[in-house]
């Protein structure tokens, strides 16, 4: 199913808005509504804002309320799919941490960085428009609009609301601006906990340095801190906690424990460390670390694989001599393909092969594999034809129009491995604006959006070695994962991964129930700002 969504149709003011005007937009305006809501706020990006609300959702689940997540506005191209369109990954995450089914209410905005200075805007789970930071400041009034709606649509159906902040709540050149923080807070009367790194150093500055750089009216929404990955005996920082006290005049709520290995979607790229081959007795399996690599989540089934190590490289005296490689989704295909032929690394992914590592492309990865990318219309770049890697056989056409749909399929090809999983029912999602002709397909997809439809989809190579597809979570399906690392000579674990996720947000909400003053915490959440 093909959506795009105009302008006319999102009523997108491009009219700029005056601070004090934007102020008066975020104060008081709130309808009269009876969920409850708790804001987490950063010091800084990835001070594990995701994962707490995770826990959060998951811990007052489990105490009996009906929660959902928010996020106002999201930069990140770790996206999921839901009905209606596109959303933060991490905010998928963590509605099934609730137990419910991601909306695109729980995340109305979503950044997708094409480049440095410019994105893609998603209002709503549709594809507006690609614009500069400059002209999408300018509409931030349209935005707060679809906001605001979003909000009070959940409010509508949920006990609790636990929303996410963006990034620092202190870029005090940007907070006129912001709609993606204490704006929110303001709107929603939310109380918040601000959270601090403090596996990164200087929590002491991270915490109070925030708290003084906020304004009176900003600084009075803040009803708790949190101490975010500690390592270590907790008991040494009994001391550091009293001074985060005496010097905020805030309580700290807890401190939290490093969480190793948790298995949970990251929602930013920064997250992401290359590394060499340890040297272990695991199979090596490495992730191309692409310049504008998107939906690195697709790898989170395999990272909890026993067997296995999932290492990211984007050097070649990184790569090594792996079991197999990974091309993943990008934001800018041919960029990113000419950065891997520049790199040295295209010649050795294609000698690898003829090594016998076994290589799989997913969405934008795939498209690399193939003979040609045509871009005819320069809808991704201004380079308008580009050679593939050459390793599958398949054309490329870039198209205007972006596929955005929840698909089922069934395997149809027969190389290798794949030839005992013929007519084995899979799902996943498609986020992508190229198609992609090939005589070896891989999947029928016959199901979008849960309408009938026919359509092809991938490759494979005759030897099942080397194989691509469209479809985003394609390991979360437990008898291709399976199969597919059989074939490698890897044992996989026999647990479906849909299991071991609710394991991980289980130990994740354990983990603060343990470490956080919860009744302190439910006194902030009932009695609110």
């Amino acid at each position: 199913m093909y959506r795009t969504v105009t302008k006319a149709q999102l009523a997108l003011s491009p009219l700029p808005i005056q601070p004090l005007m934007l102020s008066k937009l975020m104060k008081g305006n709130s309808p009269d509504m009876s969920a409850k809501s708790l804001m987490v706020l950063g010091s800084m990006s990835s001070v594990g804002k995701s994962l707490l609300v995770s826990g959060l959702c998951r811990l007052y689940g489990r105490k009996g309320w009906k929660v959902a997540p928010f996020k106002a506005q999201n930069m990140s191209n770790n996206a999921a799919i839901c009905s209606g369109g596109e959303i933060g990954r991490a905010q998928a995450s963590q509605a099934y941490a609730c137990g419910i089914e991601p909306t695109i209410d729980m995340n109305p905005v979503l950044l997708k960085p094409e480049a440095d200075s410019r994105s893609q805007v998603i209002v709503h789970g549709q594809l507006w428009d690609a614009c500069s930071a400059k002209d999408y400041y300018a509409r931030r009034n349209a935005m707060w609009q679809a906001i605001t709606e979003s909000y009070k649509n959940l409010r509508k159906q949920y006990d609790l609301i636990v929303i996410e902040g963006a990034g620092s709540a202190a870029e005090i050149n940007l907070r006129s601006q912001d709609i993606a923080n204490l704006a929110v807070a303001h709107h929603a009367q939310a109380p918040c906990l601000l959270v601090g790194d403090i596996d990164r150093g200087g929590i002491f500055a991270q915490l109070l340095g925030t708290l003084w750089l906020l304004d009176d009216d900003d600084r009075k929404m803040i009803s708790g801190l949190v101490v975010n990955k500690f390592r270590g005996d907790m008991s040494l920082f009994t001391n550091g906690v009293t001074a985060l006290e005496n010097r905020g005049g805030i309580p700290v709520l807890g401190v939290v424990p490093y969480i190793h290995n948790h298995g949970l979607a990251e929602e930013d790229a920064a997250t992401i460390k290359q590394s060499y081959a340890s040297g272990s007795d695991k199979a090596d399996i490495v992730v191309i670390h692409l310049p504008h690599i998107s939906n690195f989540d697709d790898f989170d089934p395999l990272l909890v694989e026993p067997n296995l190590q999932i290492r990211y490289a984007n050097r070649l005296e990184q790569l090594g001599k792996p079991t197999a490689i990974i091309l993943p989704g990008t934001k800018n295909t041919i960029s990113d393909l000419k950065w891997l032929n520049e790199s040295g690394l295209a010649d050795r992914i294609r000698s690898l092969r003829r090594q016998g590592s076994g290589i799989v492309g997913l969405c934008g990865g795939f498209q690399m594999l193939g003979e040609t990318i045509s871009n005819e219309n320069e809808v991704e770049s201004t380079v308008k034809n580009a050679p593939g890697l050459g390793l599958l056989p398949g054309k490329t056409h870039f198209e205007s129009v972006k596929t955005i749909t929840r698909s089922q399929a069934h395997i149809i090809a027969a190389g290798g491995f794949m030839k005992k999983l013929q007519g084995q029912l899979i799902q996943g999602y498609e986020i992508h604006m190229g198609q992609t002709s090939s005589p070896h397909p891989f999947c029928e997809i016959f199901r979008r959006e849960g309408q009938p439809v026919e359509s092809l989809d991938g490759t494979c190579s005759a030897d099942g070695k080397i194989w691509g597809t469209y479809l985003h979570g394609i390991f979360d399906n437990d008898p291709l994962r399976m199969a597919w690392l059989a074939s490698l000579g890897i044992q996989a674990s026999n647990t479906p991964f849909i299991e071991q996720r609710n394991k991980t947000y289980d130990l994740l909400a354990d983990a603060l129930e343990a470490s956080l003053d919860l009744k302190t915490l439910d006194r902030i959440i009932t009695e609110g700002i």
